[in-house]
């Protein structure tokens, strides 16, 4: 006999965050050891390896990129698919499924979403960086929970609002890179991108299964993206979004195997890339953006921009969690979930500051010009560290852990 939907999700979450929390540990080790080449006397190293020009041997097609470019537009496809799947699956049978368990962690992620955007243009009045009011907005999920798991007594329930709540900051950051980072859109790379969908589409229509002869559609969508000026990544999101969730799809009407060992193509893809992600292409990332040089770092000029971004993450993030929380709560537009109490709430604004890999990504299409760029950055990797060791403190105190 087969779990019901609801015992699926928790499983699921479970593992998920088990996975994330040591990522987390994997991805600050990259992060530092990125940091430590950049400063080192082998800096010009660090710089000259992400130049490395890779030809595919599609010319016309797409002219050579440098190893930066296909982490940050190819390898992050496959961060991006895992994001839509994981919007797919709360969808169809998690928490974004039920109304009522859906309206917490979507008006807190709101709420964490404006103020820190609020508090960046407050103090950006330069066009020069106003662009980069997104970059404080996101939430790390890995840096988080691993964050949480550092604390211990944390209640589940806790755990889960702040996995939901990171997933909504996932589709909000989604949004803003797909509206506000984009280049204009050129005409010419939308027929590649419909091709790209409707190849999808018929091939879930033929019962198509099997994740590998998805690889093509989903090169022609990312190279469609890319000519439409649209960021290339996104296209794993769309991939993700229309994988089915459901063991019935197509013309042929599928049965759950006895002993209810099938799984969905949802969850089957979801379960494999999951620690491919978590611990090669999130540390790479890292190791390819996380490499700023401090020596000549102009904090002066940018400081607007960089207490902009610290403000929103360590200040806004918490604020706008807590504050838009009360609200609903307090119009009774829902109720905390058993075993979370204000304090707990807190706790996740501190830890929900920890933006991290988005932010960075988000500051990488912000800023063109080298010198905000690494200002940005730098800011990202302060603020992300001041909110994880303030989190963790907090995390710590007795009243802190009280589920009572």
């Amino acid at each position: 006999m087969n779990p019901p939907p609801a015992a699926y999700a928790s499983i699921w979450s479970l593992r998920f965050i088990s996975v994330e929390a040591v990522s987390g540990v994997v991805l600050l080790a990259a992060a530092a050891l990125a940091l430590g080449w950049a400063n080192s006397p082998w800096a010009h190293s660090y710089q000259a390896f992400w130049r490395l020009k890779l030809e595919l041997g599609v010319g016309r097609v797409l002219p050579a990129q440098d190893l930066h470019f296909w982490v940050n537009e190819g390898a992050m496809t496959v961060f991006f698919l895992l994001v839509g799947l994981e919007i797919r699956r709360e969808v169809n049978d998690g928490a974004l499924s039920d109304p009522k368990v859906a309206t917490l962690p979507v008006i807190a992620a709101l709420g964490g979403v404006v103020v820190p955007a609020l508090l960046y243009l407050l103090v950006n009045r330069d066009p020069a960086t106003r662009h980069g009011w997104a970059i404080p907005t996101p939430t790390d999920i890995a840096f988080a929970v691993g964050v949480l798991s550092l604390i211990g007594r944390v209640p589940p329930a806790v755990r889960m609002l702040l996995l939901t709540l990171a997933i909504i900051d996932d589709i909000a950051a989604i949004a803003v890179i797909a509206l506000s980072y984009s280049s204009g859109l050129a005409l010419t790379g939308l027929p590649v991108l419909a091709a790209g969908v409707v190849l999808v589409l018929v091939m879930q229509r033929l019962s198509i299964a099997a994740a590998l002869p998805y690889v093509l559609p989903g090169v022609l969508a990312w190279w469609g993206m890319l000519r439409a000026g649209i960021h290339p990544a996104l296209a794993g999101v769309l991939l993700g979004l229309l994988t089915p969730a459901t063991l019935d799809f197509g013309r042929r009407k599928r049965q759950p195997a006895a002993g209810g060992g099938e799984t969905t193509p949802l969850v089957r893809v979801e379960t494999r890339l999951h620690p491919w992600v978590a611990f090669g292409i999130m540390p790479l990332f890292a190791l390819a953006n996380a490499g700023v040089r401090v020596e000549g770092l102009d904090l002066t000029a940018g400081a607007p921009l960089a207490v902009g971004i610290v403000a929103g993450l360590v200040l806004g993030k918490p604020l706008g969690i807590v504050l838009a929380t009360r609200a609903a709560v307090g119009l009774k537009l829902c109720a905390l979930p058993d075993g979370v109490r204000w304090n707990h709430i807190v706790l996740m604004g501190a830890v929900g500051g920890i933006g991290f890999t988005m932010s960075i990504f988000i500051a990488a299409l912000a800023f063109a010009e080298p010198g905000l760029l690494a200002t940005a950055k730098f800011a990202v990797l302060v603020a992300s560290g001041l909110a994880a060791t303030l989190g963790f403190i907090f995390g710590r105190l007795p009243r802190a852990q009280r589920s009572r």
